[in-house]
């Protein structure tokens, strides 16, 4: 009776101390010290594998392998026999018996299996408490830190692209820290944003895109403040059943980035040096013939005179260079354990005067308070300053490149003995691209902390808990002048300044429970509650009539100041619950409540529920006597879940707005134009899935495959009011839309040797999407398209709905009188249609990676193919009345008639091109020398290039662009955008 209440109060003083954050010592059963030494190598070739964890089973007595493949730890254990288990990404888990008897020094060498299909892989799916990938019903992908690194990227979200089934990655604007965004099977949403959730550590973090100056949709996304060279690695949940435990934060999808940590051992250094070189890749047509109109606004004067041409894009595009150093150190003991690094980047972009530099520093901290009782902290500290040039013509008219489709290039840009700037744009005022790059000084400055600590507790042998505290605070601030007497549309000068204050926490805490029920069942159950809260506070000031050489906004004459700020809390619970059944069957069930202070009083919690099922077939013995020659692995899955979405809501915005406004000389509040509804609620989704993964040829084959449905349900729209109301509009949960889509992953190692290996990777991801229901059966144009992306019930999100050709029986162009195209009319009466559509019907890699003795040689293929953009640039190029594109010269030159361009202008149609392209994204060879130095383990040097070459027919500078920056909806939009340069790098890495 005594024990058993011993025992109890045991239990009942280390939760205590786990919750309170302090612990007294505990008994423990007579045991001895033993060291556990080894080494953990490729079964293929023998090589060391650093960073393998190695521990004993069902103990927290274990190590990780350092640099050259080596364990050694000690633990206080009772003698007896036990299990070795051994795991490494990658790599097939295996399990080792040993014996411990009298010989304290237990040494046991373990050669570890390539596991392509990675079932063995240990990931975290809603809480940080790790489960075996085999057991789940869902699809997660992962990448590794050496796919991070040495490509050319400068950011987590740059790296990822190709590598990941299902994850359209696209690259809106090709300037030094341009925009990104990242898609995990469709959009589900149309409001608000369709970026997945980012977790770094636990730590819920902010990917914002804040464009607190106008730089015509480059927005910079907060993802560019992490290092590549910092994660350890990266786990992608695609599926709302992986999702539903993060609730109405996960319709998107979760991004799960692990940071490296420290290495038991002696202090181990690594260094990189990265030089970089950044080229436009090429150039478009432009009007090269020397003649000009005198008249170009009338068609029948066909007059012309000699004229200088110019190709103003060598003036405002360049050669950027740019330089990373990157160092870290980790070590340590079998209590403490430690990973430190700093960082610096400066990376000048195509266009001239363009800069984006970055310095960082990292630190985790592991320390063994107690056996039972491990204590983690991480601090990564970022400073960023970017020297930025406007371009993109959705909102200002300012950018050097939206002066350069409005310019005629018989004009001589550069400036007089004065330094003045000739106007080239003669009918619309629009900036010099010359004066733009040399006279404009725009820049931001991102000074941001991210931090966290968390505990883990092994209260018994079967409980165990964690607790996690995240912090993400950032200050982004950003400024922007233009100098007077230029050639903008602002020619007495503009300043603006504008700040934004971005915190946000998550605190989680986790209880996991795991049992054997008998010899072939087992049970885990986890419980976990969160809270989260995030504000900002944004405050900005516009002025123009500056003085001269003045630069601040206070003193010109103001055109706009405002503040803005926001408060919103999350929290939620949940309750998992996994079965297995001899470790080849799984069923797991969860249920999460979770709130938010966004909706409605009414509507405010919400209940999100997840079912999985995995089985293992070839662990059978019918299957392996069946099939066992032709398949190594064959698991099938099958998932359902529910998430929801919360971005197409702010803070207040089920409230009706006031704006403050003056009635007869009185102070007075005006209700907007939008009414508020206070019982909105969120946008939800609902998700099945299906699948298999199945290993061939020993596992040297391996293929994923996935098919997935989509419903969202509560989309939130604006519907139109009627006038009696008051208001014009008002958001409502009045929509729905779905995504359905097919995810193939190949992977291979057709060649394995000891000096020789090739491994290939193949991914292939199709998605549909489709707007099901807009409230009436209604349309309506998405704000920063110029009216020309839609949202229509029966079509995908975004598509290009404008004027068309008149076409005659045969299809082709119909021409009016005069020989010039004219615009279509539809069967009831309208001069609009669908046109196209910015949405790929697929996209995919290829990756072949080579090694032979200490040379490796990887090349990466990306496709998207049957997808539409919007050439806005060729609209005005082509336009005789601007005058600088390749088809005016055809117009000069008598090959088409003078003002065809024109009469083009307002058809729509011309310009949707097929922006389909497969790119060479990634071509890296490089050398390891073994240890070339005394003391230095090796030394390696690599030649990279990014972006080399594209297979197109676009005409523009690259299909792979996006003038909207972010924008959820309106995709394939190409205004004056940055196009993403070409790549060449050199750099060396030292481990030492």
């Amino acid at each position: 009776m005594e024990k058993r209440s011993l025992n109890h109060n045991k239990i009942l003083s280390r939760l205590a101390g786990f919750l309170m954050l302090f612990a007294s010592a505990f008994a423990f059963a007579q045991t001895s010290d033993y060291s556990f030494s080894g080494t953990v190598s490729d079964s293929s070739d023998g090589a060391p594998i650093p960073g393998a964890s190695v521990f004993i089973k069902n103990t927290t007595i274990g190590g990780v392998t350092d640099f050259d493949g080596k364990y050694s730890f000690t633990g206080n254990v009772a003698s007896g026999s036990y299990q070795l288990q051994v795991s490494y990404l990658g790599y097939t888990t295996k399990t080792v018996p040993i014996t411990i008897g009298s010989e304290g020094n237990v040494v046991t060498d373990v050669m570890l299996q390539e596991d392509l299909l990675s079932l063995d892989e240990v990931v975290v799916t809603g809480s940080t408490v790790g489960v075996n990938k085999r057991t789940l019903g869902n699809s997660i992908s992962s990448v590794k830190s050496e796919d991070l690194v040495n490509n050319g990227a400068t950011a987590v979200d740059q790296a990822i692209s190709g590598k990941v089934t299902g994850a359209l990655v696209q690259q809106n604007s090709g300037d030094p820290a341009g925009g990104i965004s990242i898609r995990l099977r469709g959009p589900s949403t149309v409001l608000g944003s369709s970026d997945p959730l980012y977790i770094v550590d636990g730590i819920i973090i902010s990917n914002s895109s804040n464009q607190l100056i106008d730089l015509g949709g480059n927005a910079q996304n907060r993802l560019a403040d992490l290092n590549p060279n910092d994660i350890e690695r990266i786990e992608i949940i695609k599926g709302a059943a992986a999702a539903a435990v993060y609730g109405s934060r996960a319709s998107n999808g979760v991004v799960q980035i692990f940071t490296k940590k420290g290495r038991s051992g002696e202090p181990r250094f690594s260094f990189s040096t990265n030089v970089r070189v950044n080229e436009l890749r090429k150039e478009i047509d432009y009007n090269t013939v020397p003649l000009s109109w005198v008249d170009p606004f009338d068609r029948n004067n066909l007059e012309t005179v000699p004229a200088t041409r110019y190709n103003y894009q060598d003036e405002f595009f360049g050669t950027g260079f740019g330089v990373e150093n990157y160092i870290s150190m980790n070590g340590g003991n079998e209590k403490t354990s430690y990973f430190l690094s700093a960082s610096h980047l400066d990376n000048e972009g195509i266009i001239e005067n363009t800069d984006f530099q970055r310095i960082g520093f990292k630190a985790n901290l592991t320390q063994k308070a107690f056996d039972w009782l491990t204590v983690n902290a991480g601090l990564n500290y970022v400073r960023s300053v970017s020297s930025d040039i406007p371009n993109g013509g959705i909102n200002a008219a300012y950018g050097a490149i939206t002066g350069f489709v409005f310019s005629d290039n018989s004009i001589n840009p550069f400036p007089n003995e004065s330094g003045v700037y000739p106007v080239t744009s003669n009918l619309v005022p629009r900036t010099n691209p010359l004066e733009a790059v040399n006279r404009f000084d725009f820049g931001q400055k991102v000074n941001r902390f991210i931090t966290s600590i968390g505990l883990d507790a092994k209260i018994t042998e079967k409980l165990s808990a964690n607790y996690t505290l995240g912090l993400d605070y950032f200050n982004q601030s950003a400024t922007a002048f233009i100098p007077i007497n230029n050639t903008s549309p602002n020619g007495n000068g503009f300043a603006r300044r504008s700040d934004i204050n971005n915190f946000q926490y998550n605190s989680d805490l986790n209880l996991s429970y795991k049992t054997n029920i008998n010899e072939a069942i087992t049970s885990t159950t986890t419980l976990g509650g969160s809270w989260q809260y995030e504000e900002f506070d944004r405050i900005g000031i516009s002025a123009d009539g500056l003085p001269p050489i003045v630069e601040t906004a206070e003193s010109g004459s103001i055109l706009a100041q405002g503040e803005g700020r926001s408060q919103i809390s999350y929290w939620g619970a949940f309750i998992q619950q996994s079965f297995g059944y001899k470790d080849k069957l799984y069923i797991n069930g969860a249920l999460r409540q979770d709130g938010a202070s966004t909706f409605g009083e009414d509507e405010r919690n919400q209940l999100y529920a997840k079912a999985s099922l995995s089985y293992i077939l070839s662990e059978e013995d019918f299957w392996e006597d069946t099939f066992g020659d032709a398949f190594s692995t064959f698991k099938v899955r099958a998932s359902w879940g529910q998430a929801g979405n919360l971005t197409a809501l702010t803070a207040f915005q089920r409230f009706t707005l006031l704006n403050p406004a003056a009635i007869n000389g009185s102070p007075s509040l005006i209700p907007s134009t939008q009414q508020g509804d206070l019982n909105i609620a969120p946008e939800r989704q609902e998700e099945i899935e299906f699948g298999f993964d199945a290993g061939f040829l020993n596992n040297r084959l391996g293929i994923e495959a996935t098919y997935y449905k989509q419903d969202v349900t509560d989309l939130l729209l604006p519907r139109e009011l009627a006038p009696s109301t008051g208001f014009a509009s008002r958001i409502e949960n009045v929509g729905n839309l779905e995504n359905k889509g097919l995810e193939i992953l190949l992977k291979g190692s057709p060649i394995k040797s000891e000096d020789f290996s090739w491994d290939i990777t193949a991914t292939y991801s199709k998605n549909e999407n489709t707007v099901t229901n807009v409230a009436g059966g209604g349309q309506f144009a998405l704000a920063g398209s110029f009216s020309t992306n839609f949202v229509i019930e029966g079509e995908p999100l975004g598509v290009f709905y404008r004027q068309f050709y008149a076409r005659d029986p045969d299809g082709s162009i119909s021409l009016d009188e005069n020989g010039y195209p004219f615009t279509g009319v539809t069967e009831d009466g309208s001069t609009s249609k669908v046109i196209g559509d910015p949405n790929p019907e697929w996209f995919g890699s290829l990756i072949n990676e080579f090694t032979y003795k200490d040379f490796s040689f990887r090349v990466q293929f990306d496709a998207v193919q049957g997808f539409d953009v919007f050439n806005w640039n060729r609209r005005l190029l082509d336009n005789v009345i601007f005058g600088g594109g390749f088809n005016v010269g055809q117009e000069l030159l008598g090959n088409r008639p003078k003002g065809f361009g024109g009469a083009q202008a307002g058809i729509f149609e011309e310009f949707v091109e097929d922006g389909s392209f497969v790119k060479l994204r990634e071509l890296a060879l490089s050398y390891n020398l073994r240890e070339p130095f005394k003391g230095v383990d090796n030394l390696k040097i690599s030649l990279v290039g990014r972006n080399l070459i594209s297979w197109d027919d676009y005409s523009g500078w690259d299909p792979e662009i996006n003038s909207a920056g972010q924008s959820n909806g309106v995709r394939g939009f190409d205004f004056a955008g940055v196009p993403i340069p070409r790549t060449y790098q050199i750099g060396i890495n030292v481990n030492f």
